[in-house]
């Protein structure tokens, strides 16, 4: 890419030099700060959120993330107003969105309105992109939480172009990152592809075995289906046992149960669900299973590698039939339980409150398949090999997007401060691409904490 062909000295640390013909101004002057409360009227203004992927629109009805226990405080959001979170610069992963929406936000956030007599919000919009990708405001933050106010950040200075100039380079980014979003999103879809093959041939391993030319026999049990002649079906009560030791005191690591597997919880940070006192936890050994039974949707089971304590409310069950059990293999069958909602259909709760559990006498009758324990090695040890080719694959696509990412970043960093000029450059006619992997996002409310909140 072409240079400008004369540059001035940057006033801001992580810019070097900019166009000389663009103008420094204060975000004082880019913006006209305003906190409008919506006050008791609240239920007539959209929720809205900040996140990864902008300002979006949220359900007053979801009970995800902190609940306040009044809008009455949150501020009014208009269209076209850019939205700020000025506080855990350092590592929040949520910033700044330019709303398309008539609602409300959280107070903890700052609302401003661009001045569109000077600039152009989606200029605008890009350039803060890249001041809080780079984190460059952390310098001016105060405070633990590495937070600046809004009085500093009306102080601050942005490189602004003429405004025909912003409209060519937001016309110019939209294209570029149209076409870098599509690649990313190819990827993406090519990762789920292969965990898709991958989770297909460990089912198809644990339910049929290894050799699929032998005589088969129906199982049944619905889910099961057909499997190998000389395989038995028992029930989890005929191999397992579950257990409920208390621990009686605090002082053991206490062990998180997650969708990536057993975890020991940084009690020490206060972040996510906490206990008043730990001593009423049941003690995990290396070697028992800990499931989350209370959860059939989000919940999970894994085979413990380690010694701590985890929450009376789950399920913690050990093996009693090593002669003919081999651990690793039914555990792939417990998984299966929650990754196919096996398990869900023998849930009884509320699920629309996230609480559709498993009660223990489903549990010991739930029917699991019985290999020679020999064959159960020999297919754990197939489902390994598949996992590790199949997870190099996937790693090796990842670290081409983070690549591209990274790409993408600077691309938009150079555009928005004249690192690079793109005045002349035609625009072909193209899709608007998002990013789809952005989707699930963090968005505000779980990236502040209630002394954030007015």
């Amino acid at each position: 890419m072409k240079k400008y062909p004369a540059y001035q000295s940057s006033v801001l640390p992580w810019i070097k030099s900019i166009p000389s013909h663009w103008t420094w101004m204060r975000n004082g002057y880019l913006f006209a700060n305003h906190c409008d409360k919506v006050g008791n009227e609240f239920d007539e203004y959209q929720l809205l959120s900040l996140t990864t992927t902008g300002v979006k629109k949220k359900s007053i009805d979801d009970v995800k993330g902190k609940v306040p226990e009044s809008y009455e405080n949150y501020q009014k959001v208009f269209p076209g107003d850019m939205v700020f979170c000025l506080f855990d610069l350092d590592c929040s992963a949520v910033f700044s969105g330019l709303s398309d929406y008539h609602g409300m936000i959280t107070s903890a956030y700052d609302v401003a309105k661009p001045n569109e007599d000077v600039s152009n919000p989606r200029f605008l919009k890009y350039f803060f992109d890249a001041v809080f990708s780079g984190r460059y405001y952390k310098i001016y933050s105060k405070s633990v939480r590495y937070t600046i106010n809004y009085d500093s950040f009306k102080t601050l200075k942005s490189p602004i172009p003429p405004k025909e100039e912003q409209v060519q380079i937001v016309k110019y980014l939209d294209w570029k990152v149209s076409e870098i979003n599509r690649f990313i999103n190819e990827k993406r879809r090519q990762i789920k592809k292969l965990e898709e093959l991958k989770f297909a041939r460990i089912d198809s391993l644990i339910t049929q075995g290894l050799n699929t030319s032998i005589g088969t026999k129906d199982s049944g049990v619905e889910w099961l289906g057909y499997i190998p002649a000389h395989w038995d079906v028992d029930h989890i009560k005929q191999h397992f046992i579950v257990k409920k030791r208390i621990a009686g005191r605090e002082g053991y690591d206490v062990l998180s149960i997650t969708q990536q597997g057993l975890k020991v919880k940084d009690i020490s940070t206060n972040e996510g669900q906490m206990a008043a006192d730990y001593s009423g936890y049941q003690f995990v050994y290396p070697g028992d299973f800990a499931m989350n039974h209370m959860d059939l949707i989000t919940g999970y089971v894994d085979l413990s590698d380690k010694f701590g304590v985890t929450s009376p409310d789950y399920r913690v069950f050990s093996l009693t039939d090593e002669d003919n059990c081999y651990a690793p293999f039914f555990l792939r069958v417990f998984q299966i339980g929650y990754k196919r909602r096996i398990f869900y259909k023998f849930g009884k709760g509320a699920a629309n409150q996230g609480r559709w559990r498993l009660p223990k006498t489903a549990f010991y009758d739930y029917p699991i398949q019985i290999p020679p324990k020999e064959e159960q090695i020999d297919i754990e040890n197939a489902c390994v090999e598949i996992e590790k080719r199949i997870d190099d694959m996937i790693s090796g696509i990842r670290n081409e997007i983070s690549y591209v990412e990274e790409l993408r970043i600077k691309l938009i960093s150079d555009a928005v401060t004249g690192q690079i000029d793109v005045r002349g450059i035609v625009i072909p006619e193209y899709e608007i691409q998002t990013d789809d992997s952005y989707d699930n996002g963090m968005d505000d409310e779980d990236n502040f904490s209630d002394d954030m909140t007015e």
